[in-house]
């Protein structure tokens, strides 16, 4: 029987290829939890990072956004360099130099990261997170599971640019990470942030997961909407993400549980939830009650629960 990732434990996930990871999450009919987290925000407690917040509130995968591949940093984690140990307010490490591989070391789960085909100089200001083929190699050296290729609000990336990028970075990756790509708004373009003919493409360039706005999350996008996008991406090979984009991941439980809902009606394989629930990440507690919704007490605690060494 194929392995479903709701089941796995951290000595799962560190023998998984890309594609055991991709398997796992289509066998999992609609029940993974990925949270987004930005790498270089406070922590939203003095003696814990976010990304170990995020796995603690029942996460199985961890999006970092904001994450330089030429400047690793992981904000709550100490510092791989003693001497860069400054400590903040209430003891706050900065976790410079700690990599993506140090928080899956950390947490336990698969772990990627956001890059980003931004044209314009102005809207970004670290080389280290453009979706060029040279950051997504040393995000695989780093120890990337998967790369999202996608943009940040107002930061102007258009699915025309995701695709190009998107080629390009599949040619180069190959099967060493699992490949996604798509947008969870528009990004500051205008645009609509999924349509069928982008949808087909990415799939035909090697995105093996496709991500779209979660129903109720941008403006027009409705639970039906959302189904005939996922059902395009279902019959093209691909997995389907819905995101949390637009800062509802700081809304509240009630909130949480209906968008949930609907996009595990839409046909959902991965539930997303943003980084903006105030800031640097969800709403623990939404996370859990994102959680909760899609599969309930028994796989929501044994995510939380399981022990490091099983």
């Amino acid at each position: 029987m194929s392995v479903r990732l709701i089941d796995c434990n951290p000595s799962d996930f560190s023998k998984f290829s890309a594609s055991d990871l991709v398997e796992s999450i289509r066998n999992s009919e609609g029940r993974v939890v990925m949270s987004e987290v930005i790498a270089t925000a406070p922590p939203l407690i003095d003696k814990v990072s976010n990304v170990e917040m995020a796995a603690a509130f029942g996460a199985d995968l961890v999006l970092l956004n904001l994450y330089d591949v030429y400047a690793p940093q992981i904000m709550g984690m100490p510092s791989k360099n003693a001497a860069e140990e400054k400590l903040g307010f209430g003891q706050t490490s900065p976790g410079f130099g700690r990599t993506i591989r140090d928080v899956k070391e950390w947490i336990g789960r698969p772990v990627g990261l956001n890059l980003e085909p931004i044209e314009n100089p102005k809207a970004i200001t670290t080389q280290g997170r453009l979706a060029t083929v040279q950051n997504a190699l040393l995000a695989v050296e780093q120890g990337a599971d998967f790369i999202m290729v996608t943009g940040n609000p107002g930061t102007g990336v258009t699915l025309e640019g995701i695709l190009k990028s998107l080629r390009e970075i599949k040619s180069a990756v190959g099967n060493s990470a699992v490949i996604m790509a798509g947008k969870m708004h528009a990004a500051g373009t205008g645009e609509t942030a999924a349509d069928f003919d982008h949808i087909q493409a990415f799939i035909e360039a090697g995105a093996q997961i496709i991500g779209i706005p979660a129903p109720g999350t941008t403006p027009g996008m409705t639970t039906e909407i959302a189904k005939t996008l996922i059902e395009a991406i279902h019959r093209a090979g691909g997995l389907a993400l819905t995101a949390f984009g637009t800062s509802q991941e700081g809304s509240t439980v009630h909130i949480i549980e209906q968008i949930a809902l609907m996009s595990k009606m839409a046909g959902a394989d991965i539930h997303h939830i943003g980084d903006a629930g105030t800031i640097g990440m969800a709403v623990p507690e939404n996370i859990t009650a994102l959680s909760m919704a899609i599969r309930g007490r028994r796989h929501t605690w044994h995510r939380m629960a399981a022990s490091l060494k099983r």
